[in-house]
């Protein structure tokens, strides 16, 4: 498969015509082979200055070892691309690298917890791991976050960075990086040519049943000043183009203490109203 991303790469950017493939026959590190192909060292590099642009306009340092990020706000869910009647309010807390919960409703009925690769949801009834395909989805999303793009797979000498040139993302134009990791998995992140905030992330899997090709896409938009960090206020994710989420952030707050047995799951269930 990596081949066959890094042949689809060469076919259609014209920009890293060998150090791709040679990377295949001999098994050095995208680095080294890059340094043999002036081409391909030239665009890798190119890719990496706008992602290191991107992550001094998130807050540099102060972003890439956040302690936690506390959310508050509204989702409104879509069908076929059409939105569903009302919003949900929704409270979330992410931590790095494998900590997310998430509150839903005014009450706070509904918890769910996805801590290391296991997902488990709390409601008046008790607790109950999530369902695989909703488990998945998540890890898959996390899995290949902006977060995970900088933190982890710029780090690996084995990561192929690829610069795609320029394109219209929402109005706005925005510079296209794409990350091959070891794995054969990519990431591909759009970055205001401007601002250099993110735009966008997208990324593709294939369904193991149906073996077809699905897009993966988030948009980034109004962006606040939270504690000295831009963050974005309003979220939309798509599947294969079609608008299934919409997130508006109401508020946030960036390293918060928690309490001790915050991600105590046993102790979350007891204490939901039966």
């Amino acid at each position: 498969m990596r081949k066959t991303i890094a042949a689809a790469l060469v076919a259609i950017w014209l920009a890293v015509p060998l150090g791709l493939r040679a990377q295949e026959s001999d098994g050095k590190p995208a680095d080294a082979q890059q340094a043999v192909d002036p081409a391909a060292g030239k665009n890798a590099a190119k890719a990496r200055a706008v992602l290191d642009a991107m992550v001094k306009a998130l807050g540099g340092d102060a972003w890439l070892n956040l302690k936690n990020t506390v959310r508050e706000g509204h989702l409104a869910a879509f069908h076929h691309g059409d939105p569903d009647p009302g919003t949900l309010l929704f409270y979330d807390c992410h931590m790095w690298p494998d900590h997310d919960r998430y509150e839903y409703g005014k009450h706070k009925d509904v918890y769910q917890f996805y801590i290391g690769r296991k997902g488990t949801e709390v409601t008046y009834r008790g607790a109950k791991e999530l369902p695989k395909d909703q488990l998945d989805d998540f890890l898959r999303r996390r899995d290949h976050s902006i977060e995970m793009a900088v933190k982890v797979w710029l780090k690996d000498p084995k990561t192929i960075l690829v610069y795609e040139g320029q394109r219209m993302a929402e109005r706005h134009m925005a510079d296209q990086v794409t990350l091959i990791s070891a794995e054969n998995e990519s990431i591909t992140i759009q970055a205001d040519v401007q601002t250099h905030l993110p735009l966008s992330r997208s990324f593709q899997w294939r369904d193991p049943e149906y073996k077809d090709k699905n897009t993966e896409l988030e948009e980034y938009a109004d962006y606040h000043d939270v504690q000295g960090l831009p963050t974005a206020y309003s979220i939309t994710r798509m599947h294969n183009d079609e608008t299934v989420r919409q997130m508006y952030i109401d508020k946030v707050h960036y390293n918060v203490d928690l309490p001790a047995d915050y991600w105590d799951v046993a102790g979350i269930a007891k204490r939901v109203k039966k």
